[in-house]
This record gives structure tokens, C-alpha cells and sequence, in this order.
């Protein structure tokens, strides 16, 4: 996705702080979804970026990321606080949620959005592999394999399942 020309530089005002966060704190899936979004904002019209601070932008993409995959949870491998969150961005816990709330809301950003998950929390993604076929709502992981090719090759799941096991 292309970011557009007008956007350009405060595209890259954002993207280092994102980059530097997920590397330090995160993982490149995160940085990879983070980065997705910011593109996205940039080409919404008119962009929400052109308003507020660069810092706050920045963490609130994070946050939103983060906090729909979890970062919470202790038992997930990355777990964060949301002090941990904020803080290296400089801001308080309540500017950086309300920031992400704000943008979960712009991009109905939920459990159940599959294109905000990180990969390795897909397999386990009820939104992904739950599918219609002849009327019914089906485990698509439940159906033969040939079945789940013909999903695949048609756009309604991301990848075989359990294949991505293999590539991690």
C-alpha cells in the first residue's frame, strides 16, 4: 500500500517511532501491522494525522495494535503494561487508550478483525476459520483437505490450516 505523496512526511514522522518501539519492545509482526495502519490513516481523507501530535499518533497505533492481540494478557510470549505502553513515547496511559480508541472505532478494529491479528495468533482465530458452506457455519479447520484448498484459493481463509506452524 502506498502511502500518499501528500502524507509523505508525516508519514515519516511516525513511522520511526513505531519502528523504534516494536523493535525494542514488541516484534516485527507487530511492527508490520503497525506500519499497515499507519498507511491506512495516511490515505484516509481527509487523514486524521494532519491534526494532533506525532507522538501520540504514534503510540495510540501501537496501543491499538497491541491491545487487540492481546499485549495484556501474561500469558501471551509479549505482554506489556500500559504504563510500558506509554511511557517511552512520553505520554500518559489515558492519552495513548483514548488515542487508540479512537482509531479502533475509525477502523472498527476488533477481536474479530482478522487483518489486525498478528500471524501466530491466526491458527487460533475463531473469525478465520469459521465460514458458511451450503447454508451451515463450519470449523473450515473441521473439513477435509481438499475443501480447505478450495477456501483458500478462493479468498475466504488466509492460509491452510496449520501450515503456518510450519513456516514459523
Amino acid at each position: 500500500m502506498a502511502v500518499p505523496k501528500a502524507m509523505q512526511t508525516k508519514y515519516d514522522e511516525i513511522a520511526p517511532l513505531i519502528v523504534s518501539f516494536c523493535d525494542e519492545k514488541l516484534d516485527e509482526s507487530y511492527k508490520t501491522l503497525c506500519l499497515h495502519l499507519l498507511e491506512k490513516l495516511c490515505r484516509k481523507r481527509p487523514s486524521p494525522l494532519l491534526a494532533g501530535r506525532v507522538n501520540t499518533w504514534a503510540a495510540g497505533i501501537v496501543y491499538a495494535i497491541a491491545t487487540n492481540n492481546f499485549i495484556f494478557d501474561k500469558s501471551q510470549p509479549i505482554h506489556l503494561t500500559a504504563d510500558e505502553m506509554a511511557s517511552p513515547f512520553g505520554l500518559a496511559q489515558s492519552t495513548v487508550g483514548n488515542k487508540a480508541a479512537e482509531i479502533r472505532k475509525m477502523f472498527d478494529i476488533s477481536y474479530f478483525s482478522p487483518e489486525w491479528s498478528l500471524p501466530q495468533l491466526m491458527q487460533s482465530h475463531p473469525a478465520v476459520w469459521f465460514v458458511q458452506l451450503n447454508g451451515f457455519i463450519v470449523d473450515i479447520r473441521d473439513m477435509p483437505r481438499d475443501i480447505q484448498k478450495l477456501a483458500l484459493e478462493q479468498g475466504v481463509i488466509p492460509f491452510l490450516p496449520d501450515s503456518l506452524e510450519d513456516s514459523l
